[in-house]
């Protein structure tokens, strides 16, 4: 299976269940893995079987402007549901942390990952 990575993704978005939360932009990182739905950008090493790093970080960039979420669970379910949908990735591993939010606590976060892990070789399909 081959997966694309996103580290040490940063922006501020509003996001917490504290009156607060709701009215001051924190920073939060994301981490992604994200499986390609085939392995052909990497057999014809062609860009129009690729997946846009660039689409997928502007769809991230999206959804933290345009959405508020109480929970980093929810914010971490939406982006995962939105990456498999528009990129048709059959599983991403997220992470999402508030910085700095509890004293002595450098990050806290949660990390899901959805959908089904396979290795490219067992599967029948455009591989």
């Amino acid at each position: 299976m081959d997966i694309i990575f996103l580290s040490d993704f940063k922006a501020k978005t509003l996001i917490g269940i504290y009156p607060w939360e709701r009215k001051v932009a924190q920073t939060i990182q994301l981490d992604l893995e994200i499986a390609l739905p085939d392995k052909r950008a990497a057999e014809t090493d062609s860009i129009e079987h690729a997946v846009d790093y660039a689409r997928v970080v502007e769809c991230i960039r999206e959804i933290l402007e345009k959405k508020h979420f109480m929970l980093l669970e929810a914010l971490a379910e939406h982006i995962a549901h939105t990456i498999m949908k528009e990129f048709k990735s059959p599983w991403v591993r997220i992470s999402v942390a508030k910085l700095g939010i509890i004293r002595g606590v450098k990050r806290i976060g949660v990390c899901i990952e959805r959908g089904t892990r396979y290795n490219a070789e067992h599967h029948d399909g455009n591989r």
